[in-house]
């Protein structure tokens, strides 16, 4: 049996809005023994209200610069698991601030899917908050697409069990090159 270590830096989780980072960032989080950061959560706390009225009152650009802030935090920080939002991505030089030694795992998950999975969800999300969620969403994927294609690791997670995705992200976390599939 091969010794197995973990890696240095922080696990990145990203994709599109409902691709279910922070289910699965709990998850990886409590079976690495790692703290789990959940971007929003965290803007939310310090900023005294909730994303959406944050977008409502000071706009977009104020929330990605404060998603900005906290990444330079972090940069510093031992290794955590984070799970920033979707459009953390676009905010130039975010990731190279954590990358390397931290690895970035896109959660893959289709338009059409993350339109699906967010209208059965009770979170408000300001992104989606018009007229044709749908045309939204498929707009958002085509802006981030190529940022999410530099990951280190891509996974479909429209087709396969949490489970398996658990799997194959822990062997990324332990420095070996996951199976897919």
């Amino acid at each position: 049996m091969t010794e197995r270590h973990q890696i240095d830096g922080h696990l990145i989780f990203v994709g599109l809005p409902g691709a279910g980072k922070s289910t699965l960032g709990r998850t990886v989080a409590r079976l690495l023994g790692r703290p789990f950061l959940d971007f929003d959560v965290e803007i939310e706390r310090r900023a005294g209200r909730s994303v959406a009225r944050l977008f409502a009152e000071c706009g977009e650009s104020a929330f990605r610069a404060l998603e900005v802030a906290l990444t330079k935090e972090l940069a510093a920080a031992p290794p955590m698991v984070l799970s920033p939002g979707g459009g953390w991505v676009t905010n130039p030089g975010v990731v190279a601030l954590l990358r390397p030694p931290g690895r970035i795992i896109h959660l893959r998950l289709s338009p059409s899917a993350a339109v699906r999975r967010l209208s059965r969800s009770r979170v408000v999300r300001p992104l989606l908050e018009v007229e044709d969620p749908a045309a939204t969403m498929q707009a958002l994927w085509d802006s981030r697409a190529n940022l999410y294609a530099a990951a280190d690791l891509e996974i479909d997670v429209e087709d396969v069990a949490a489970q398996r995705l658990t799997e194959t992200i822990l062997a990324l976390a332990h420095g070996q090159t996951p199976e897919i599939g």
